[in-house]
């Protein structure tokens, strides 16, 4: 029996042979190699798009470069053969749907009767998660079920009215259930982006989101093995785990699970908002901050701290002339609106980095978030996650931001029927990307345009507009609630990620519970960032080690407290140093010894 959360029937298919669960018959070659083609690049048939959303997915989370060494000294990528349901979902009260996937491979363990639950990193589609919780747990013999979490990649066009079916095609309202549909909005207004522009906060319910997916994958479980049924909490081991905002929302599956749900869970990178606990700690380093706060802050300060000669020799910090211009720019700007008090560039630079470090930004955090920085995603971030907390509509957002596809003069213009097609296998659920752009009706001009529409995204935490009180009410409700103390949790963070810093994150969330006399294990990783994929970009890679040889270790630690029983004993953090300039070993890793590292052999 289907659960009572779904839209619409459930899409069963079955991957075996040159078309698995986990790589769709691309292997690990095949994933790191050019994406996957297309016969019709303006109407892929849905095993094409599939597999290009998997490889997408694994090309977005892992490190598959050369001196990764993935598959050779950690993880693997084998082949298993199994069936996959899908179908959308509803939280009550939600307006639109989301996705919920359950793989359940052909050697499913029936001894360990092993559900591991995820949701997707970032604002990532359904594949989101592969390259951690399906790794792990299908060549481990569990089924994995995954959410989207309210986000993903079913990009609406408001031009064509088109958007996403559930097998991945393009479709109009009228012709199939989409993944995502702009309610009311003219043609005229771009491109509609679920986690913006649902106007459902997705972000506040990503717990509920998990725990659908938990009772979805037990249903589909009982759908595809019969003969083992009943899968209920109390018949089937059930790990949560997610990477960013996917351990984001395992943790906010963790504070709502008041009922047995969950039997361990894996949170790595967590972008986790806890409570704040300076009245009970006021010394403490950890300092709960949100999302939106620090990003906010960072796309405003950051430009301007980041030309401090003190990240000279910091990867992408001097990376072309015509962006530290521009990071100059910012310093000046800054002063001439009464910001930075400093007259000359180097003080003002300073005065930058002084009031980033007094807002709780460690150096670590800054070096790497200057590649952030240098990608524009802090602005990316504001302008998504303004939209989702005003909850605006595409034809609304805060700022007169919106998404297009952009001509070569940088004028919104018509997306092609093939952009359109490809969005779901390869956008990550955020502009810019694939085709897809920020731009403003009305475009800063200046020595500094960018600065009017951050400013802008910036007194949306500051400032006491209604725009901001709603901004501050949906903050608010994605605070997460405490655990059931016997809930054994496991944290892996980066001590120098710069995107969602530990300090913030993390620490905070640790020393929450501590002070609510409860505890989890906490790993924060020395030499380690956020982007796993980021470290096969030259030079950057030399000063950090990858973040998945870790979450692996955390989950089969996890699994084997979880389904065997032995303790949940971790051992100190890792005393990582990084991998410099030639591949990866394992002595820079210094990982625990005896952990399958990813893929049982």
């Amino acid at each position: 029996m289907s659960p009572d959360f779904l839209l619409g029937p459930v899409r069963a298919t079955e991957h075996r042979g040159d078309d698995d669960l986990l790589s769709a018959g691309l292997g690990l070659p095949g994933l790191r190699g050019a994406p996957s083609s297309f016969a019709d690049a303006t109407a892929p048939t849905p095993a094409e798009l599939r597999r290009r959303a998997i490889q997408s997915a694994w090309k977005g989370i892992a490190d598959l470069g050369p001196l990764g060494r993935y598959g050779e000294l950690y993880g693997g990528v084998p082949n298993v053969p199994g069936r996959e349901y899908q179908a959308f979902a509803k939280i009550p009260g939600a307006r639109s749907p989301h996705r919920v996937l359950a793989q359940i491979p052909d050697n499913f363990d029936a001894q360990a009767r092993c559900l591991i639950v995820t949701a997707s990193p970032g604002s990532r589609g359904i594949y989101g998660g592969i390259a951690f919780a399906g790794a792990w747990g299908l060549s481990h013999g569990c089924a994995v079920a995954y959410t989207d979490k309210g986000a993903g990649s079913g990009y609406f066009d408001c031009a064509t009215a088109t958007g996403v079916a559930l097998d991945g095609t393009r479709a109009g309202a009228a012709d199939a259930l989409l993944e995502f549909v702009a309610d009311g909005q003219p043609s005229a207004s771009g491109i509609a982006i679920k986690h913006a522009h649902s106007r459902d906060n997705p972000e506040a319910h990503w717990g509920e989101h998990v725990i659908q997916a938990v009772r979805f994958g037990l249903a589909m479980l009982e759908r595809a093995l019969p003969h083992l049924a009943p899968f209920t909490s109390q018949t089937t081991k059930i790990i949560a785990v997610g990477v960013s905002n996917g351990g984001g929302a395992v943790l906010q599956a963790a504070g709502l699970d008041t009922v047995g749900w969950l039997d361990g869970v894996v949170a790595i990178e967590p972008n986790v908002h806890a409570p704040s606990i300076a009245e009970v700690s006021p010394t403490s380093a950890a300092r709960a901050r949100p999302l939106y706060d620090y990003a906010s802050e960072a796309a405003l300060l950051l430009p301007c701290a980041l030309t401090a000669a003190r990240f000279d020799a910091v990867p992408f910090a001097r990376a072309q002339e015509a962006i530290v211009h521009l990071w100059k720019m910012r310093c000046s700007t800054l002063h001439a609106a009464g910001m930075l008090q400093a007259g000359d560039a180097q003080a003002q630079a300073a005065e930058a980095l002084e009031r980033l470090h007094a807002g709780g930004w460690s150096d670590g955090a800054l070096d790497s978030a200057a590649s952030i920085t240098c990608f524009d995603m802090w602005r990316a971030l504001g302008v998504t996650y303004a939209s989702a907390y005003t909850r605006s509509s595409v034809g609304a957002m805060p700022g007169g931001f919106r998404f297009d596809a952009l001509d070569a003069a940088g004028k919104p213009r018509a997306a092609t029927a093939a952009e359109r097609a490809a969005w779901w296998a390869d956008t990550s659920g955020i502009a810019p990307g694939n085709g897809v752009f920020i731009s403003e009706t009305a475009p800063g001009s200046g020595p500094d345009p960018a600065w009017q529409g951050i400013l802008g995204l910036r007194e949306l935490w500051t400032g006491s507009s209604d725009a901001a009180k709603r901004l501050h009410d949906s903050v608010q409700a994605t605070q997460v609630r405490l655990p059931r103390k016997e809930l054994p949790i496991f944290i892996v963070h980066g001590a120098e990620d710069g995107l969602i810093p530990a300090a913030f994150t993390s620490a905070a969330y640790i020393a929450w519970l501590r002070a609510n006399r409860q505890d989890a294990i906490f790993w924060p990783v020395p030499h380690a960032q956020h982007f796993d994929a980021f470290l096969a970009l030259p030079g950057f890679g030399d000063r950090y080690v990858p973040m998945l040889p870790y979450a692996y270790v955390a989950l089969d630690r996890m699994y084997r407290h979880v389904i065997v029983g032995a303790p949940l004993d971790p051992g100190p953090t890792p005393a990582a140093t990084p991998r410099g300039a030639s591949a990866l070993d394992a002595a820079k890793l210094d990982l625990p010894t005896s952990t399958t590292l990813g893929s049982r052999s």
